[in-house]
């Protein structure tokens, strides 16, 4: 351990920052936060929100911000499609060329439903509203495919720390746009902890406004080691490998696809139960006998399908191993 508001902090935080904006494709700093992601979600709204926000709606977790916003008080509305469908860039036009929004919420890739959402299409759309500012969670999709902040026009990019980066949660990274930050300074309300404005003057000093969790940035830092050693594209091509083991499988196995073709995410695939076993007891005895979990549907789809994740550290080799005794248990 090491205190957190003296030299050895700072240079962590600065062997960590030049990494961090790599991933980020950001010139713009990157922000530690000693929080869930959900921390700097409703952070964003708090921070970025003035005249109304549009939340993009595909699954559990982007659902969820349209209660988010509203709790923060501020004139939400939702663009919402069915689950396991994407968000239409041409919806997202049609609602913003009402002139009532001046934000839009993105979860990049609706972990609750396995559908990945076209995010340079969408932000092709958003170019066209200079005055409406971009949050997008990437929390399942950071690190394992490439996503350019700067080249997208996203303001607020942010993700956890549990999902591709494979470290313990409770811990999340975030990134502004100099046109966040500019709508940040005119609003009112953003509190302390989660101030945005706050963030950027302690990052400034290598430092953080609040007591940070060390733990996770050391072992930040140790995997950023391993990300850069292993290559960004060796990377990027790992998770398109591993996620195409499991797509094969489904396509062999007689299961399904809950999201739609052409919008699957690639880091995790949400497989409709259209075969009618018992989710429950199945990744109940894949536990019991193999060790090993999946989930077996998240909220109201739970036991209607089951998710297998490949992002992270998992490999070729761990990936086919979880298949095979998925294999095994079905038989």
């Amino acid at each position: 351990m090491i205190g957190h508001r003296g030299e050895d902090f700072k240079n962590l935080y600065r062997d960590v920052h030049p990494k961090l904006q790599t991933l980020f494709g950001t010139k713009q700093p990157v922000f530690l936060s000693t929080s869930s992601a959900w921390g700097v979600m409703e952070a964003s709204i708090h921070n970025l929100v003035d005249r109304g926000v549009l939340c993009c709606m595909c699954g559990a977790f982007s659902d969820k911000w349209l209660d988010v916003a509203r709790r923060c008080g501020k004139n939400a509305e939702p663009l919402q499609v069915d689950w396991g469908k994407h968000i239409d860039q041409k919806e997202v036009d049609h609602a913003l060329a009402s002139g009532k929004f001046d934000t839009v919420t993105l979860i990049h890739n609706e972990t609750s439903t396995g559908v990945m959402n076209p995010l340079p299409e969408i932000c092709c759309t958003l170019a066209k509203y200079p005055d409406v500012v971009l949050i997008v969670d990437t929390v399942s999709s950071f690190s394992a495919m490439q996503i350019d902040m700067e080249a997208l026009g996203i303001d607020v990019m942010l993700t956890g720390a549990q999902k591709g980066l494979a470290l313990p949660p409770g811990f999340s990274l975030f990134s502004v746009s100099k046109k966040g930050f500019a709508r940040a300074e005119k609003q009112k309300g953003r509190g302390y902890y989660f101030d945005f404005l706050e963030f950027k003057k302690q990052q400034a000093e290598w430092m953080t406004p609040s007591t940070p969790s060390i733990g996770h940035i050391f072992a930040l830092q140790s995997k950023l080691e391993e990300i850069f050693e292993e290559g960004l594209q060796a990377r990027f091509d790992r998770h398109a490998k591993t996620n195409a083991l499991v797509h094969d499988w489904v396509r062999c196995t007689g299961f399904d696809f809950f999201a739609e073709e052409g919008f699957r995410s690639k880091t995790l695939t949400c497989v409709k139960n259209s075969k009618g076993i018992d989710v429950l007891a199945f990744a109940k005895k894949l536990r019991e006998e193999h060790h090993l979990v999946i989930d077996p549907g998240y909220g109201k789809l739970r036991g209607k399908t089951f998710r297998l994740s490949n992002m992270g550290d998992e490999t070729e080799e761990t990936v086919s191993q979880l298949l095979e005794c998925i294999d095994a248990v079905l038989k």
